[in-house]
């Protein structure tokens, strides 16, 4: 907290000086600021995105169609 009180007073004793109307701005300008701050964004959980895959296929149709995309070569580059 006193790290954010020290900050604070550097600001004010930078500003204090500045004229009301500059005042009244830099008010309405910190105001909206506030007013237009984006929420953070919800985190998406694996349990979230259960049951969003849909598919004609069924589990195994597309565990052989994986299978069948498989490539191995058993090639050694040599040192």
């Amino acid at each position: 907290m006193d790290a954010n009180t020290n900050i604070i007073d550097s600001y004010y004793t930078l500003l204090k000086n500045l004229s009301p109307d500059n005042k009244l701005e830099l008010i309405a300008r910190l105001s909206k600021s506030m007013k237009t701050t984006k929420k953070k964004e919800k985190e998406i959980t694996l349990d979230a995105l259960y049951g969003s895959w849909i598919s004609d296929q069924t589990a195994d149709e597309m565990v052989a169609e994986l299978k069948e995309a498989r490539n191995f070569s058993r090639k050694r580059e040599e040192l």
